[in-house]
Formats: C-alpha cells, structure tokens, sequence
C-alpha cells in the first residue's frame, strides 16, 4: 500500500495517519547469520539452534538491532513523494523490542506519519513503526524513525 502525496506541503495533512502495513517478511537462520557476522554479535540465541532450543525462548531469535534494520525494507514503498530526488536514514527518536523475533517466523510493519518538518531543501519525515511477528500477542520493535527527503 502507498500513500502518495503530489508535493512535500501536502504531508502536513496526514500527520497522525495509519499509512497502511507492509507484505510480511520471513526471517531465516541464514539472514540472522549473515547479521551476526556483519556486526561481530555471534551470541548462541541468534546463532546456535541446539542450544537455542533449550534457551527461553524455544529456538534462535534475530537480533533486535537486525529487526530494527528491517524498517527501510519493510516500509519501502509506503510513502511517496512527488519531486523527491534523494531519501536518507536521518536516525531513531526511540526504540524498544518488547518480544522477540523468532526465527523462521514472519514479520510485516505498521506505519503512521508522525511528523513532517520543512528542511532545507526537502522534508524531514518521522514515523512511528511497529514491527510485529505475524500471530505476536505483543510487538516486536517500537521505533520512531526519521527521514529525510529532499527535492530534485
């Protein structure tokens, strides 16, 4: 689902709107071993399945900095606007894991525009994002993320 809006004076409007949840997404070992190598995080939750299995949560579980890496994949496409040349990853306002990922299971986001500032040369845009595991009592990442975008 995309929201779409014609230019960056537009968005101002939809501050507090549900944009809508993305196409789930399945963590496998391989992705949340590929993550461990990346940042060096080898611990036995993530990384070891026997030992997992007798660990709190039943079996391995992806990193929760690797979910919150998810949020550029899983909310790609959600929100468009016209004229923007270039996006970047300006930061988090606030992040929490409240449950965990575990492998093997699906995830999707859920998205509302909380905020768009006029910037020099675009639109600074924050959302709030809940990522959750498909059947989850309980999200599985919380974040307030922030964007930037900036006209062509």
């Amino acid at each position: 689902m995309t929201t779409h809006v014609h230019s960056i004076d537009e968005l101002a409007g939809l501050v507090g709107t549900h944009l809508g949840y993305s196409e789930y997404r399945l963590i496998t070992q391989e992705a949340v071993n590929l993550f461990a190598e990346a940042t060096g995080d080898h611990q036995w939750i993530h990384v070891d399945p026997e030992r997992a299995a007798a660990g709190p949560f039943g079996g391995t579980i992806a990193h929760g900095y690797f979910t919150l890496s998810l949020i550029p994949v899983l909310t790609a496409g959600m929100l468009h606007i016209d004229g923007v040349a270039m996006g970047i990853n300006y930061g988090t306002n606030k992040v929490r894991f409240p449950s965990p990922v575990p492998v093997g299971s699906e995830v999707r986001a859920g998205v509302t525009l909380a905020g768009a500032e006029p910037i020099e040369g675009g639109v600074q845009v924050t959302l709030d994002v809940l990522v959750e595991v498909r059947g989850a009592r309980k999200p599985s990442c919380v974040a307030q993320v922030v964007y930037r975008s900036y006209l062509a």
